[in-house]
């Protein structure tokens, strides 16, 4: 194992030295000026000084430059609060902080003051304390989104800038799991040999690391929500027979966005984890796919990253939760403004993460006891160590009419059990009339996350269709939720939905194959909706029919071979 070890250890420096381009570790914080004062050089003269004129042009230039330090304490930089930080600062200096009352750390090259934060910290104080005086980079973005530094700590507590020349050399130190994915990712099938979704996501769950997999992976509670893949093998096409099919179009529009396909890729946080280009990947696969991206609120990469990794004439749509500081969502809504992007989808499911088990099992650590004395601790795992403490849960209709006011399309993402009611006809009459800002709604359970025992998106579109199919003439309806083959995504067509959202699987193709996954991704679907179009007797989308879908009451077992049986 040492030996292993040692070459994987070699691998991965050499890797990084061939494939990663150089950063600049000098970089200053985006909110942070930086000015210098010169002094023009005056060229001696055509004559050899002597002796004497050499002593004296040597004290005028020491001279010279002990002024201007004095005088302006060298480079001056200055940041949004006023603070003056005059130059660098020692690693050695950052070390010394490293008590509970007393403590900073530092984070991709910058210095933060962390000592009235810890007492606030969602994750508790603990983590923090154990990585006091350190480096944090790697375990902060290992668990946080890019801008959350933004969110949840002020200017007042950036220090400053470390200087790079005064940071240890630390060996990566590699454990049994980032063997694990190293060897799995040499040794992970071509592209080529994919063959259906299903294929990707064993592969990803190879290359990921355990807690990334199970963050990716975790449904609520005990998981009912999550078995949205059972709730669709209940739904059987009516085929129609004798129908020219040598040519099938598969576009459509999303909030009068053209699409090339009836899929987007859903709102899914932390697509960084997968892979170090995060949601770069996925919104150039999807630019070259010729479908839709929904922004989640928590990206591992910067809306401006994101946006400049776009083409030209690409839509993008933004997911947003409003925060408990409101004006932070007005500065995003600004910005996502005037970035291009086209709509909003306004999730009004509540953003809290305490019944995600799978992903919390994944990390409990062997020394995370309770302190004797001290009142139980919260369970969390991923998302309530990152975001429930910056999450509004008080939201309701007057939060879309706030939003409305934008003057952003917006995008209701429902919660099923809020729209399958006796009330719905109501919800989409309001919407059309009170709100006509809302162009649509979207029928999710968040992927099985959130309320367990939510029910399936299809069995609520399904139930709409039947109930209430005024509504799909007063708004466009989305739905996703469990969509893993191009048949599915035809059933939720003809039962009346304009698109359909997939979310894990393009995490999973990011993380296994990077764009190239993304991109196969949505050539697997395209095949798979050419080929059930044509199946059932469809030319283009307009054709899809309720009537073409028969609800089977009762379970449907695959067969013992299929990769769908332990779902």
């Amino acid at each position: 194992m040492i030996s292993l070890r040692s070459t994987v250890r070699f691998s991965v420096r050499a890797l990084r030295s061939n494939s990663t381009p150089s950063r600049n570790r000098n970089t200053l914080p985006r909110y942070v000026a930086l000015s210098t004062i010169t002094t023009p050089i005056t060229p001696p003269p055509p004559r050899r000084p002597t002796t004497t004129q050499k002593a004296v042009t040597f004290s005028l230039i020491v001279a010279a430059v002990l002024g201007l330090f004095l005088t302006s304490g060298g480079p001056t930089v200055v940041a949004e609060d006023g603070t003056n930080h005059a130059k660098l600062i020692p690693f050695q200096e950052v070390s010394k902080h490293n008590k509970k009352d007393d403590l900073w750390v530092v984070i991709r090259g910058e210095v933060y003051n962390l000592t009235d934060f810890i007492a606030i910290h969602p994750g508790g104080a603990k983590v923090i304390l154990q990585h006091a005086g350190k480096d944090t980079t790697k375990i902060f973005e290992s668990i946080h989104a890019k801008r959350l530094l933004e969110t949840m700590l002020s200017p007042s507590q950036h220090i400053g800038t470390v200087d790079p020349a005064t940071m240890p050399r630390l060996e990566p130190e590699l454990t049994d799991d980032d063997i694990r994915m190293l060897i799995n990712n040499r040794n992970k099938p071509p592209l080529g040999a994919m063959i259906n979704l299903r294929d990707i996501e064993e592969v990803a769950k190879r290359v990921m690391s355990k807690k990334v997999w199970h963050f990716y992976r975790t449904d609520a509670e005990d998981g009912y929500s999550g078995n949205n893949f059972a709730a669709l093998t209940h739904y059987f096409f009516r085929p129609r027979i004798l129908r020219e099919v040598g040519q099938v179009d598969t576009s459509t529009s999303i909030l009068g966005m053209s699409c090339d396909l009836p899929i987007f890729a859903g709102p899914a946080a932390m697509a960084g984890l997968g892979h170090p280009d995060g949601e770069k990947n996925i919104v150039k696969g999807a630019g070259k796919g010729g479908i839709l991206y929904g922004i989640s609120e928590s990206t591992s990469c910067s809306l401006e990253e994101i946006a400049a990794a776009r083409q030209p004439d690409q839509s993008l749509i933004y997911q947003l939760y409003i925060a408990k500081e409101r004006q932070v969502s007005v500065d995003v809504l600004r910005k996502v403004e005037n970035l291009g992007f086209k709509a909003v989808m306004f999730t009004m499911c509540l953003y809290l993460a305490e019944g995600e088990e799978f992903d919390m099992r994944a990390r409990i650590v062997a020394d995370d006891d309770e302190e004797e004395g001290a009142p139980p601790k919260p369970k969390g795992g991923f998302n309530s160590a990152s975001f429930d403490q910056y999450f509004d849960a008080n939201i309701g209709w007057k939060d879309v009419e706030w939003l409305q006011a934008s003057g952003i399309d917006v995008l209701l993402i429902v919660v099923p059990d809020r729209i399958s009611s006796p009330k719905t006809n109501h919800l989409a009459s309001l919407l059309a009339v009170k709100y006509p800002g809302v162009k649509g709604i979207l029928i999710s359970n968040h992927g099985g996350r959130q309320a367990d025992y939510a029910p399936a998106p299809i069995d609520v579109l399904y139930e709409l269709r039947q109930k209430h199919p005024e509504v799909f003439d007063k708004v466009e309806v989305y739905v996703d939720g469990g969509f893993r083959r191009g048949t599915d995504v035809v059933k939720a067509v003809c039962l009346g939905a304009k698109a359909v959202g997939l979310g894990r699987p393009f995490l999973y193709a990011n993380a296994a194959y990077g764009e190239r996954g993304v991109s196969k991704t949505i050539q697997i679907l395209r095949e798979e909706i050419i080929n059930c179009m044509q199946q059932i007797g469809l030319t283009n989308l307009s054709q899809a029919k309720p009537e073409m879908i028969k609800c089977m009451e009762r379970t449907i077992a695959p067969p013992k071979s299929s990769d769908y049986s332990q779902e």
